[in-house]
């Protein structure tokens, strides 16, 4: 008789193991994520796609060729106390052993007028390489997926006036030696809502609260609504906006920017 725990571990590699398991594994193939000696922090925010991503890199580390080890923090940025519950009680039910550390963050982030959510996430990024270099690791691994891979794209191009993807790996600019992946890069997001379904899990959603405000930044919300409503037509919509961030003809742009600096189509056109 299988544990609850077990149950959910072996629902990643049978039930859904063609919408899961075979996609984070060729993603940490493809973009080469896991390297032999690595020690990777998990990022967990409390919601659905970090505890999956959790448990999809244990089951890695139990059964896959390359050794590597893992640590899983969750930084406190001022949640209410019920949140703080929610999120222990899935870690014991899933039974991941993670450490929580404080931050100011939401109170920092609440006196912000304009772009709360992006100073938000910066600022939570800043304090999980800090706190995964203290711990000796050397990767922190978020739990971004491949809706918002495409929703990144369609934001910087409708509101940015720029073509910029989500990569699946990147070097910190800001903590020596240190770099970020994203395991669940080409997990779409319903199969993860059907995993947690399926096992009767209820995580927390965003816990700031300009989630309930009039403040919040809708603007992703809108690209992922965008996304379905085009999917209903046209199933291959999500995979095509994905698939131009691979095909990118540079012949035909008018511009492009590289290590900052910009570069028009003119600079090589007589040549």
């Amino acid at each position: 008789m299988l544990s609850r725990k077990e149950e959910i571990e072996r629902s990643i590699i049978t039930k859904f193991r063609k919408e899961i398991w075979r996609l984070f594994t060729k993603a940490i193939r493809d973009y080469q994520l896991i390297q032999e000696g690595d020690k990777v922090a998990v990022c967990i925010s409390g919601g659905k796609d970090s505890m999956l991503l959790a448990k999809c890199l244990e089951e890695l580390k139990k059964h896959g060729k390359v050794k590597f080890d893992l640590c899983y923090i969750v930084m406190n940025p001022g949640y209410r106390p019920e949140i703080l519950k929610q999120i222990l009680e899935n870690a014991t039910i899933l039974g991941i052993d993670i450490q929580i550390f404080k931050s100011d963050i939401f109170h920092v982030v609440d006196k912000q007028v304009s772009s709360p959510c992006y100073l938000c996430a910066r600022m939570r990024r800043g304090f999980l390489y800090a706190r995964a270099q203290e711990l000796g690791c050397n990767k922190i691994a978020l739990g971004h997926h491949f809706d918002d891979v495409i929703e990144t794209i369609l934001l910087s191009i409708f509101y940015g006036g720029e073509y910029k993807s989500m990569p699946p790996k990147l070097k910190s600019t800001n903590f020596k030696n240190m770099e970020l992946i994203r395991p669940l890069y080409l997990i779409r997001e319903d199969s993860i809502i059907k995993w947690a379904k399926y096992n009767q899990l209820t995580f927390i959603n965003c816990a700031c609260k300009f989630t309930d405000s009039s403040k919040v930044d809708s603007k992703r919300l809108e690209m992922k609504n965008l996304i379905h409503q085009l999917e209903s037509k046209n199933p291959n919509i999500g995979a095509n906006i994905f698939k131009s961030s691979e095909n990118v003809n540079i012949e035909t742009l008018l511009g492009m920017k590289k290590d900052g600096k910009k570069y028009s189509f003119l600079d090589n056109y007589d040549r």
